[in-house]
């Protein structure tokens, strides 16, 4: 099985990234966990699609959801949502518009998420909420993890030093898993 896993944020320091390699590491036997960030991911503007069309780092991560049986947001929250260079990277692989259904049409898709804040991602993880049903993808609700104080879950390193949050982490890893594996069958 192939999830691809993608990090909406740009930060070099990013906990979401160290969350997704972390995720990436502990995914369960069977199970590919691809890893990709946002960065290269231009502005959206229609100008630059018609004349050039679908951006390289774009068409890259459209594929890889399109070859991928499920697809987990690891997203951060900028003031109480989603993050608009994540967003804007979501867009983008919905152009055109055609290519909707193959990329995201009832996709198996998980949203989780870390912050050094108190409340972890929950209100980010509710926006991106409306965008999937607008997408027709298939949101796994069966697990919820968000990562609060994410300074202290990590070293200055990215590596994850939290057991408990990794313990979760592998809980929810092995929950989408087995969500996705249910999807492929029925």
């Amino acid at each position: 099985m192939k999830i691809l896993g993608i990090s909406g944020s740009l930060r070099k320091g990013s906990f979401n990234t160290a969350l997704l390699h972390a995720a990436a590491e502990l995914a369960p036997s069977g199970v590919e966990l691809i890893a990709r960030t946002i960065h290269g991911v231009p502005l959206y503007n229609a100008d630059l699609e018609a004349a050039e069309g679908i951006p390289e780092k774009v068409r890259e991560l459209k594929d890889l959801a399109i070859a991928a049986d499920g697809l987990i947001l690891f997203t951060p929250e900028y003031n109480n949502s989603l993050p608009g260079v994540f967003k804007n990277a979501i867009d983008w692989m919905s152009r055109p518009s055609s290519d909707i259904a193959q990329v995201f049409g009832a996709k198996p898709i998980a949203v989780l998420g870390a912050s050094p804040g108190n409340f972890g991602t929950i209100l980010s993880q509710n926006a991106w909420l409306t965008v999937l049903r607008t997408l027709g993808a298939d949101p796994w609700f069966g697990g919820r993890l968000m990562v609060s104080r994410a300074g202290s879950v990590f070293d200055e390193n990215g590596q994850m030093v939290d057991e408990k949050v990794k313990h979760n982490l592998t809980v929810f890893i092995e929950g989408f898993s087995a969500f996705v594996s249910d999807r492929k069958k029925g």
